[in-house]
């Protein structure tokens, strides 16, 4: 039966999926842009982002973040880029740790996340699959040359070329207009379908391909962790409309209280 809850009923329902998590076999956390805003990584997608962009470069984000515009107009790709994709001083919050600890106290859970900002890593998840890539890994489009996020840093929202050929040197993530990498969708569709527990958190699930890995979730339990209403409530065996930070914070701590 599913169970509906607003705050107020954040205890008991952050307990029950705490027992949920404790008697899985396989968990996964599918994570989106709530997790990151926590930290304050704004979610280009929200109605303020897409003003924010058409106002300050003329174009809404959807459009400056694909492939087509990428190849046509690099200055202002990267300036809004540098400008409102990166955030390198941004520290993993509660979400972060609280995953990572789940997974150091034995918990079997691996993070498929649409964000691509690595804060999962630097909170200390090891299982983690980034739908979208990361903003960490970077390459040349001429000749392949790898580079870190400081490189791109250095260049202040210019357009980064390659030290070796002089190409362009882009981010490894995946743009408007552009697929999944392959491997990358096999690996999140393996984990989705030997998991017995499916948390969903920080996500409004619209943005496909990817929402439709929940979709097509015929596991275990589903429980959905987001502030807002998601299409797929009506599927869900718990929704909790809250704080996805606070939520996992409560079910780390019931879970690892006995170590």
């Amino acid at each position: 039966m599913k169970i509906v809850r607003d705050s107020s009923h954040l205890a008991g329902d952050a307990a029950r999926l705490a027992e949920w998590v404790m008697g899985a076999r396989h968990v996964v956390f599918f994570g989106g842009a709530g997790v990151s805003t926590e930290s304050g990584v704004p979610d280009f997608r929200s109605e303020k982002g897409l003003y924010q962009a058409v106002e300050a470069y003329g174009y809404p984000p959807e459009t400056i973040l694909s492939r087509s515009f990428f190849l046509q107009q690099q200055e202002v790709f990267f300036k809004y880029y540098f400008e409102q994709i990166l955030y390198p001083d941004a520290l993993p919050n509660r979400a972060h740790t609280a995953l990572a600890e789940l997974e150091e106290s034995g918990v079997e859970i691996k993070v498929i996340t649409q964000n691509i900002d690595g804060l999962h890593q630097a909170g200390g998840s090891k299982a983690v699959i980034e739908l979208h890539g990361s903003v960490h890994e970077n390459y040349c489009v001429r000749c392949g040359e790898l580079y870190d996020l400081g490189f791109i840093l250095a260049t202040q929202g210019r357009i980064p070329k390659c030290l070796k050929c002089g190409g362009t040197v882009r981010p490894d993530v995946v743009l408007y207009e552009e697929p999944l990498k392959g491997e990358v969708i096999q690996a999140a569709s393996e984990a989705v379908d030997r998991a017995d527990l499916m948390i969903v958190g920080g996500t409004s699930l619209v943005v496909y391909p990817a929402a439709g890995l929940v979709r097509g979730y015929m596991g275990g339990r589903l429980a959905l962790v987001n502030k807002s209403t998601t299409p797929l409530d009506g599927k869900a065996d718990l929704v909790i409309q809250d704080n996805v930070a606070e939520v996992l914070d409560v079910v780390a701590a019931l879970c690892c209280k006995g170590e």
